[in-house]
């Protein structure tokens, strides 16, 4: 019992020693960070004139987001194509097929390249009296003055093999996106993946909810921009899902006159034997006459069931054709969006109070000790 209370004892002491050590330790801090003050002052003020440049410097971006809910066509019995079937017949139908694209590639369609180049080629309204593509609207965009003296060196290289390279002349943006293969200049790639960070497009799998985001400095420009690209991603969507339905019913309007056709041809071979031979009961005439009948029936036939499938098909190009609810349009924002200037001014501030404190409290020290151990 001795021997334990002695220990506990003991412990309690050196407990009291690291708290007492720790007192003076931070007291110590704390008095050398007062002896500081003036710098840490100065710091303030270099911190505050460094992040209110910052602040100016970076343009003003504004966000405008669009959420849609696409309702796409169920491929099962019902719908237009479902009705026009129970008209003609139990035994007319069109072949079910799965969706191959579908609300969820959305994302991947805004991002993919032909769909940027179309876009980029498409004229948007300035004012209302200047209209230009956003291709060249994209030029027009301001950056921060630091990034045209990163990008001075590339700049002067490139004017240097402009005089001796003769630049090619740069295709239409919508003819490249009709190409097969794409070929891009190193401009036109950088402006794509410029666009791919300005336009952005997000699906909710759980709701199937799309929003399309884009941002600009313009904000009116934002809102146009961002209805336009719901409006071609919609297009884009409707082309590819009615593709192979539009097929179907060009094929069976081909196959529909061919039909017709030999249906009233077999039609006239047999009113004009029956003209030619009438009143003839030979019966060999009756065979012959048999023959054409049956071949005009069999024409009518074929011919009637392939004018029920055209009437099908071209029900099911509009049964295919999916809905799109537009939940919240473009609207034109009043306030920008990203960081705010003042978190800006506050980070910097922040920033250079830490690198004062850390070197007067720590920086000095391990620099004399690092000269010491050199010496």
């Amino acid at each position: 019992m001795m021997e334990q209370s002695s220990e506990k004892e003991t412990r309690q002491v050196y407990d009291n020693h690291n708290d007492e050590e720790i007192e003076i330790d931070l007291m110590d801090l704390l008095r050398k960070v007062i002896g500081v003050r003036k710098k840490i002052y100065k710091a303030i003020g270099i911190g505050l004139v460094i992040g209110v440049i910052v602040a100016i410097s970076i343009p003003k971006q504004y966000t405008v987001e669009v959420t849609l809910s696409p309702e796409m066509g169920s491929g099962k019995g019902g719908g237009l194509s479902g009705l026009a079937a129970s008209f003609l017949g139990s035994g007319v139908s069109m072949g079910d097929g799965t969706d191959a694209l579908n609300a969820s590639l959305s994302a991947d369609i805004v991002s993919s390249t032909p769909f940027l180049l179309e876009l980029s080629a498409m004229e948007i309204s300035v004012t209302k009296n200047e209209v230009m593509t956003l291709n060249t609207y994209l030029d027009e965009e301001s950056s921060p003055w630091w990034s045209y003296v990163i990008g001075f060196p590339g700049m002067v290289i490139g004017g240097v093999k402009s005089l001796f390279i003769e630049d090619e002349d740069e295709t239409n943006f919508s003819d490249k996106a009709s190409q097969g293969a794409i070929e891009l200049s190193k401009k036109e790639s950088k402006k794509i993946e410029t666009l791919k960070k300005m336009i952005i497009a997000s699906v909710d799998k759980k709701t199937s909810m799309t929003t399309v985001s884009v941002t600009l400095q313009s904000p009116k420009i934002a809102a146009v921009v961002a209805d336009s690209v719901v409006n071609k991603l919609q297009e884009y969507i409707i082309d590819y899902r009615t593709f192979k339905a539009k097929e179907d019913c060009l094929y069976l309007e081909k196959l529909f006159k061919e039909r017709q056709q030999e249906y009233y041809a077999a039609q006239k071979k047999y009113a004009d034997y029956m003209d030619s031979h009438d009143n003839i009961i030979l019966q060999s005439v009756r065979a012959e006459q048999e023959r054409l009948q049956n071949d005009m029936s069999l024409a009518y036939q074929v011919y009637s069931q392939v004018a029920s499938q055209l009437q099908v098909a071209r029900a099911k190009v509009q049964e295919e054709k999916p809905v799109f609810a537009v939940v919240e349009p473009a609207v034109v924002p009043l306030k920008p969006s990203g960081t705010s200037r003042k978190v800006y001014v506050l980070a910097f501030i922040f920033l250079s109070v830490c690198i004062v404190i850390s070197w007067n409290l720590f920086g000095k020290d391990f620099l004399n000790k690092f000269k010491e151990v050199c010496a």
